[in-house]
């Protein structure tokens, strides 16, 4: 299995051919190749030849583009605090998370629906595949979702997610992370992305956040600790605005 140095060096390569294209006037690039070469998964799986658009006439699925795939009724204020929705409280350390949905323009986007998903504090997701052996939670599911409000702002309480193995490489690691989920409209718009905590020693030697070369556009999946977010004796208060589009836009996964 490839090391974790050799990766490194790949890792290190990548991010010098595009600093170099940069500096002989090529565009910055937001999202990563899709055969990034340290991302061993994704080069295996992605698509190797176009797209083929399919025409929705006829098709029973293309309600999805115009009917809502949920109601305001269907999500309630325990769905957005992932430390109450069991009989006791989970362990780990409290974390509140906010931030504002916004478009381009940086104009808030209300009432979408956002979903996150996470390990728990020892880095296990409550998953029948995952298969770390650390401790799972009986009080933590680590799912999710809240509506955004008239300004674009969301808001989540939940715990600090661990670091995990993932088998991309021998003694590969993910930094702590949590996955979001944006709906928009139908169920055909959804947007997945990652959201990292400042400070993580893993991210050089993480190949899913290096492959976002771009620096500015690597730092923006990083959320910045707001102590004007934090509760008192209750928990750790952290930042992460979704921007949808434009020049500051937030990298999402593709094919999502």
């Amino acid at each position: 299995m490839t090391t974790q140095d050799e990766i490194s060096v790949e890792i290190v390569a990548a991010r010098e051919a595009y600093e170099k294209g940069r500096a002989d006037g090529g565009h910055a690039v937001h999202h990563p190749s899709r055969s990034y070469a340290p991302y061993r998964s994704s080069v295996l799986r992605h698509p190797r030849q176009p797209l083929v658009a399919v025409d929705a006439s006829g098709d029973p699925e293309a309600v999805e583009l115009s009917g809502p795939v949920f109601g305001a009724t269907d999500v309630t204020a325990l769905d957005s605090d992932l430390t109450r929705q069991h009989r006791g409280e989970p362990l780990g350390e409290r974390i509140t998370v906010s931030g504002r949905l916004l478009d381009g323009r940086g104009r808030p986007l209300r009432g979408q629906l956002i979903e996150l998903w996470q390990a728990n504090a020892s880095g296990r997701y409550a998953h029948q595949r995952d298969d770390h052996p650390a401790p799972l939670d009986p009080n933590f599911t680590g799912v999710g979702r809240t509506l955004t409000g008239d300004d674009g702002s969301y808001t989540f309480t939940t715990v600090k997610p661990g670091a995990y193995p993932w088998r991309n490489h021998d003694n590969a690691w993910r930094p702590a992370h949590i996955h979001f989920s944006v709906f928009g409209q139908a169920f055909t718009q959804r947007l997945v992305t990652q959201m990292y905590f400042p400070g993580d020693p893993l991210f050089p030697y993480d190949p899913i956040l290096q492959s976002v070369t771009d620096a500015s556009a690597r730092q923006r999946l990083v959320a910045a600790y707001d102590h004007g977010l934090s509760r008192p004796e209750w928990s750790l208060g952290y930042r992460w605005d979704i921007v949808l589009d434009g020049p500051s836009a937030t990298w999402i996964e593709e094919g999502r």
